[in-house]
């Protein structure tokens, strides 16, 4: 029998390739999206209209869940001087505010489960310092933080955990990554010589739902090509 999940911006990049391989693997998944994308090629997939800027969650009616995924985000790259305080305050709104209201939104649901899963995501500029990364990085920062505290708070019906990934080919970063030599240059800089792809994330959020990770639970995991951790000699 397949399991229950509901992704919060699931119809594009990495949030539409774990929905698909939850849909595949014959679980039915609940999306929360502004758009409902090729989510109509998927099955057992229900999509709902949502801006997790302008509205408060809907009432989803179900009677239990095995996971909760939030995927939107923001790549707002500017000098620290160019930045102005309504440019921290739209990160903070998408990347924390809409997590916090929408996972408040089917919490107690999750914990009718003896084990359900969260899935956050963050990114490797949290950790490894980067130029012109300091109003994501803040606000990333603050979705590390929930991790590890609603980790704690919530087990051990609940694990909570946070994928923090370097640039990956997906619409976010199109702007980043707008031609093969952009790609090629971002690539570089990674030791594995290569950007992420959407699927490679997905993957990892995919494994953190299942109960073959029902051992891990207030982590931050990194999957960045090896960015964060390791130097060229």
């Amino acid at each position: 029998m397949g399991k229950k999940y509901v992704i919060i911006g699931g119809s594009t990049g990495i949030g539409f390739e774990l929905t698909k391989q939850l849909s595949d693997a014959g679980n039915n998944v609940i999306v929360l999206s502004r758009s409902i994308g090729n989510l109509n090629e998927l099955n057992n997939v229900e999509h709902h209209c949502y801006d997790v800027t302008s509205e408060n969650p809907p009432d989803l009616e179900v009677d239990s869940l095995d996971g909760f995924v939030y995927c939107p985000g923001t790549i707002n790259l500017k000098p620290f001087h160019g930045l102005k305080l309504n440019d921290f305050q739209t990160d903070f709104e998408v990347n924390v505010l809409g997590a916090i209201k929408t996972l408040q939104s089917v919490i107690k649901t999750l914990k009718k489960n003896s084990q359900s899963s969260v899935v956050l995501f963050s990114t490797v500029a949290v950790q490894q310092g980067m130029p012109f990364h300091s109003s994501v990085a803040a606000s990333k920062g603050a979705i590390e933080g929930i991790t590890r505290s609603l980790a704690a708070e919530l087990a051990p019906k609940v694990r909570v955990n946070c994928i923090a990934p370097s640039v990956t080919d997906t619409p976010l970063a199109s702007r980043l990554l707008a031609s093969d030599e952009k790609k090629e240059a971002s690539g570089k800089r990674h030791p594995m010589n290569r950007i992420g792809s959407p699927e490679e994330i997905a993957s990892l959020a995919n494994f953190l739902l299942s109960e073959n990770s029902g051992w891990i639970t207030g982590q931050i995991i990194g999957i960045d090509g090896g960015l964060s951790t390791t130097r060229p000699i």
